[in-house]
């Protein structure tokens, strides 16, 4: 069931934080052309929920989404995850971090073509010089079946679906344990069938997999899925 998170709400009693933001500021441009895309925002994220942050284009909300993840560098305010404050990061600590921490999916599902679903999957791994060793084949053999793809894992991103493709690309977020993970409209190039599909397969790494999911959306249907919904307006939580 859907709930709305107030301005600047806490975490219910015995509730843990995955993330937390206080007092975001973040502006682009000058003069005329300036413009403010968070206004002191406030958000507590609670460990293993699915939070839908919508708003019209221009809201703020992928901005919001952007300065959560370390992808964006705030004016003002501070972003905390798993208990690091962002802001003391320097670049290269905040690309591990990233990497280390933090799991995405994007609408374009940005696989690489010429490797096979598996071979996507556990490329983050490889890449931050992680071995594949039997603990990572079993994480990777339990997100498969949750997402219903061990029977794809050999097929290059040409021969899945858009549906698949997704799914890959939200197993591949996963794979390294991340404390969140941001998926920003991860639905938008998929019609309505996959899409929900797509969707319940996110609600499902939350609920099986005790996974923290934030979204966002521009759709209701999509946000309808999540513990809560934050709505962003003129840079604000609504």
């Amino acid at each position: 069931m859907t709930t709305t998170t107030q301005p600047g709400a806490r975490p219910a009693a015995g509730e843990t934080l995955a993330a937390s933001a206080r007092a975001l500021t973040k502006t682009y441009g000058r003069g005329d052309a300036q413009v403010h895309a968070l206004r002191g925002v406030d958000l507590d994220l609670p460990r293993g929920r699915f939070t839908a942050i919508m708003g019209p284009s221009g809201s703020g909300k992928s901005t919001l989404m952007h300065c959560l993840a370390g992808l964006d560098h705030v004016d003002g305010g501070t972003v905390t995850v798993a208990g690091t404050d962002l802001g003391s990061l320097d670049d290269d600590a905040l690309t591990v971090f990233r990497r280390e921490r933090i799991g995405f999916v994007f609408q374009a599902f940005n696989l690489l073509p010429m490797l096979t679903a598996y071979q996507n999957i556990v490329l983050p791994l490889e890449l931050g010089g992680r071995p594949v060793d039997d603990a990572v084949r079993d994480r990777a053999h339990a997100l498969v079946e949750t997402l219903g793809l061990a029977d794809r894992l050999g097929h290059r991103p040409a021969e899945l679906s858009g549906g698949q493709q997704q799914r890959v690309a939200i197993a591949r977020a996963l794979v390294t344990g991340p404390e969140l993970l941001f998926a920003d409209e991860p639905t938008g190039n998929l019609d309505s069938e996959t899409s929900a599909e797509v969707l319940e397969h996110l609600r499902r790494s939350v609920r099986d997999l005790g996974q923290t999911v934030v979204m966002v959306t521009h759709e209701q249907g999509a946000a309808s899925y999540a513990d809560d919904v934050v709505t962003m307006r003129d840079g604000r939580i609504a």
